[in-house]
């Protein structure tokens, strides 16, 4: 079997070995066995976010088909989950599988009424790969409501509970993607809100909220969020369908974040948030031996438009390299797209174009998002 037949970007050449574990016990099983052989292998959910060579991988793939909901009791309300949010009657505990589908299960969320996720409709992929890029769209990301996940640990080779804050999670990012907590994600669990009127949470992001035609920090009916998202995710591309410029993986770069100083420098009409917290005030009693610490200034961090910066290099919608099947989506820049018949060394050579041309003209380095096998960018 074919990388291209697993993936959503459809490149990429045969594997030795492909293993499909359709419940926990088969999960940990193969798991286990690959890395007391120490066996080159690829962990696979739905797909979305991997991108391979077409050269023939010498090893295993192991493809999570795990699947099952469920609402936990009562008393796993008391962890809180990275967004350090305050458990409330309202609250339920969600555990799911890793194989799961992360889009089904937003859908199956709204329909129950569950708030917390709703903006993260339309992306593709499994629910264990959700943590691992700490995924996130329209004012939503996973870590405000992850509770943690149940991991079958590399080094201890024992199924240990990891709670959310422990994963060190950040921008499209966490301890389980840099490879500083190294495992097999069994479950997620989530922490949801029961609306008994079927509201969203508030409204955080500019576009939907204009989609919408709300306020920022508005709630909305769950599906009119699940309805516009989906709507502005597909007039991007960004939503698995007959369309293709969905034949891709993705959003293919991160936002770059950058330090204050720098993103000065840039034009003005550069989108940018900033991601640095703002500082908090400390009353102290004003008497004579009161000592006021001194603290060190904090850098600030900037967040910019991966897409901006990609078309202000000159790179414009639909471009492709000579003789070549990738291309630049025709309706996102930020998207790279296989047009048929592309190869993975294709999508390569363009990514590594448009990060050299971001590069020299405006000096801010692209970082992939997608898993890269077999492949460098």
């Amino acid at each position: 079997m074919r990388f291209a037949d697993a993936t959503t970007m459809r490149v990429g050449g045969e594997a030795d070995r492909w293993v499909d574990a359709s419940t926990r016990e088969e999960a940990v099983e193969a798991y286990l066995a690959l890395i007391a052989d120490d066996e080159p292998h690829v962990l696979l959910g739905g797909g979305s976010n991997t991108v391979a060579s077409d050269e023939p991988f010498e090893g295993t793939v192991l493809r999570m088909r795990t699947s099952g909901v469920e609402v936990l009791p009562a008393a796993a309300r008391r962890e809180r989950p990275a967004g350090d949010e305050e458990p409330d009657d309202a609250s339920i505990v969600v555990r799911v599988e890793a194989g799961e589908s992360w889009e089904a299960l937003v859908e199956r969320t709204v329909a129950e009424g569950w708030a917390g996720i709703e903006a993260l409709s339309g992306i593709p992929g499994s629910v264990g790969a959700a943590p691992i890029q700490n995924i996130g769209a329209y004012g939503q990301e996973l870590g405000a409501c992850l509770v943690g996940i149940d991991l079958l640990d590399a080094d201890s080779r024992e199924v240990r509970h990891v709670p959310a804050s422990q994963l060190r999670l950040g921008y499209r990012d966490s301890a389980l993607k840099r490879g500083d907590l190294q495992g097999l994600v069994l479950s997620v669990d989530l922490r949801l809100r029961r609306s008994a009127d079927a509201l969203s949470q508030p409204i955080a992001y500019g576009q939907l909220a204009q989609a919408l035609g709300v306020d920022l920090g508005r709630r909305v009916p769950l599906d009119a969020v699940r309805e516009t998202v989906l709507a502005l995710r597909s007039s991007k591309g960004m939503v698995l369908s007959d369309d293709p410029d969905s034949v891709s993986a993705g959003s293919f770069f991160t936002n770059p974040i950058v330090s204050g100083r720098f993103a000065a420098q840039l034009p003005e009409d550069a989108p940018r948030w900033s991601t640095t917290p703002e500082a908090t005030a400390t009353i102290v009693p004003l008497d004579a031996d009161t000592r006021i610490p001194v603290r060190e200034p904090v850098e600030s961090r900037v967040k910019l438009s991966a897409a901006w910066l990609i078309e202000r290099a000159g790179i414009r919608k639909g471009y492709a390299l000579p003789h070549s099947r990738a291309a630049i989506s025709s309706k996102h820049t930020l998207a790279i797209t296989n047009r048929g018949g592309a190869t993975g060394e294709q999508v390569a050579d363009l990514a590594r174009f448009v990060q050299t041309r971001v590069e020299s003209e405006l000096g801010v380095h692209l970082v992939p998002e997608p898993v890269l096998v077999s492949l460098e960018v």
